[in-house]
Order: C-alpha cells, then sequence, then structure tokens
C-alpha cells in the first residue's frame, strides 16, 4: 500500500493498481480523502499511456473501473527519471543557492525562476523505500550499478521522448509542461513504462498564456499541479514538520480541491470530467471479471 494508491500483485504476472481518494502533501497523507481524485489521476495516465505506446511499451492491460489500472509486472528500476524544460521548483531552489551542478548537469550563470532551459535536462533520483528520494547522477547510477550503461542510456532516450511528446500534447492545450518524471521497469529483457504519466501529481505544467510577461515581470506563472494544495497547508502553518497541525478541511476546503482536480483533468485532457459512481463492491468485480480474461 502506498500513500495515495493501494498496489496488488496477481500471479506474479500481473499488478493492480488503485487510485484511491487518499491526498498526500510533504510526505503526509492528509486526514480526509478528494472526492474523485482517484478516478482523475488514474484517466488522465491512461490517456497519457496510450497517446505514448508508439515509444515503447507500458505496463498498461486495462482501466476495468475508473478509479483501476491493471498491468503488466515489471522489475522496476532503482531510479526515477525527472525530466526539466524550465529552472522551477527543487531545480530553482538548489539554482538559487549557488549550485550550478544539478544532479551532474552543468546549468549556466543568469538563469531566472521559471525560465526555459537551453534544452530539457534529465536529473535523476533514487526510489526511495521510506523517506526522501535523494538526487543522483547519471555517472553515479552507471558506476554504482544501480542501472547498466546500456539500459540507463536506453532510459534517457526514452525519457526525452516522451517529454517532448507530453511537450506537444501540453501546446495543443494551451499549456507547458514543465517538469515530469517517468518510472521504468523491465519483465523478459524488455524495458517498460510504468506508474502514471503527465498527471498533475507528478507533473508541473503552467498556462502558455501570458508565461512570457510573468516571467519578466517576476510573477508567479498560473500553473496546474498539486501545489495549490502545498500552499493552502503553508498558509495554514504546516509544511510536514513535527509538532505542526494539518489545518482543519470542512466540507468547503475538501469541495474546493475537488473542484480544482476537475478543472486540472478538463484543461490538460480537453475532455469534460464525468463523475463515474464509486462502490469498493463494484470495483472489485470489475478488477475479477479483468482478471478471468487474462
Amino acid at each position: 500500500m502506498g500513500k495515495v494508491r493501494d498496489v496488488y500483485f496477481v500471479k506474479d504476472k500481473y499488478l493492480v493498481m488503485v487510485a484511491t481518494d487518499r491526498i498526500s502533501a510533504f510526505d503526509v497523507v492528509l486526514p480526509e480523502g478528494i472526492p474523485y481524485k482517484g478516478q482523475i489521476l488514474n484517466r488522465i495516465a491512461a490517456k497519457f499511456l496510450d497517446a505514448t505506446a508508439d515509444i515503447l511499451p507500458n505496463w498498461k492491460i486495462a482501466v476495468p473501473d475508473p478509479n483501476v489500472t491493471v498491468g503488466v509486472l515489471c522489475e522496476p528500476f532503482k531510479v526515477e527519471m525527472v525530466v526539466r524544460g524550465y529552472l522551477a521548483g527543487h531545480a530553482w531552489r538548489e539554482y538559487r543557492e549557488g549550485r550550478r551542478t544539478l544532479c551532474g548537469v552543468e546549468l549556466p550563470d543568469g538563469l531566472i525562476e521559471n525560465q526555459k532551459l537551453p534544452h530539457p535536462i534529465i536529473t535523476p533520483t533514487t526510489k526511495a523505500a521510506e523517506g526522501h528520494d535523494e538526487d543522483i547522477s547519471r555517472e553515479e547510477i552507471i558506476s554504482s550499478g544501480l542501472v547498466s550503461r546500456e539500459d540507463y542510456e536506453q532510459l534517457e532516450k526514452y525519457t526525452l521522448q516522451l517529454f517532448a511528446r507530453g511537450t506537444e500534447i501540453a501546446a495543443r492545450q494551451g499549456l507547458i509542461l514543465v517538469d515530469t518524471k517517468y518510472e521504468f521497469g523491465k519483465k523478459d529483457g524488455v524495458i517498460y513504462l510504468m506508474d502514471e504519466i503527465h498527471t498533475p501529481d507528478s507533473s508541473r505544467y503552467f498556462y502558455a498564456e501570458g508565461y512570457g510577461q510573468r516571467l519578466v515581470a517576476g510573477e508567479h506563472q498560473r500553473q496546474l499541479s498539486k501545489e495549490f494544495v502545498r500552499e493552502w497547508l503553508m498558509a495554514g502553518g504546516f509544511q510536514g514538520k513535527e509538532g505542526q497541525k494539518v489545518p482543519e478541511m470542512t466540507p468547503e476546503v475538501v469541495e474546493g480541491i475537488t473542484d480544482r482536480y476537475i478543472e486540472l483533468y478538463e484543461q490538460i485532457t480537453g475532455e469534460p470530467f464525468v463523475k463515474e459512481p464509486y462502490s469498493a463492491e463494484q470495483m472489485e468485480e470489475n478488477v475479477v471479471k479483468c482478471l478471468k480474461q487474462l
């Protein structure tokens, strides 16, 4: 069981991933779930897995329920491939502190927050079973044997191809794909794309309209990501530190977060979000039926 997803292994061949309505921030699961959040993220991920299936195989076999994906069970690589097209978030915080090398990648002087980088860069992290993921360089990954040189070079190629595709799709929706992460695994010697991709929980999007003006003016960019939840928590004095309490999640707060996730879905996919009825019994029935057909 993960923070916000429940994962089941079937016959050492298949993986069933349930996207729940739990929500986390600052590595803490918040006390109230967000209705329809699981459906939203699962359906965005399924859409983007289908839209990138010509680049490499992916783990998805079926989506038997709005909250569930059934897929191929792979042996995951022990790194996450983070790719950045703009200087934002963690990369900007490191740069602002004077660091000009991020995960072994050299960055030029004179950049400003949210500026487009000369070209997309890959800044991998370790995949921590517990605690925080840590930055790691290409050379460290290969020399430590975390991933073979041959496989890592292929992961880099896939990462940049996926990011280019995601960038194209986002542009059609009036969005900029700022940064995202991909997870890969291997089965029978073949590399697969795993997990969710291009969702607002794993990616940062800016609205393209007004981006240039805000950049020049030093203003915050309008963005589509889970950042609004973190901002609400910080405004209430919570950043996941010991002794801090999560602000009260009133029904109005919860409903507001649901509305923002629906906005994210519709903006990213260009489709209206249709709320599907949720039932644990129906979900189980749909999954069992799917597995029987495999």
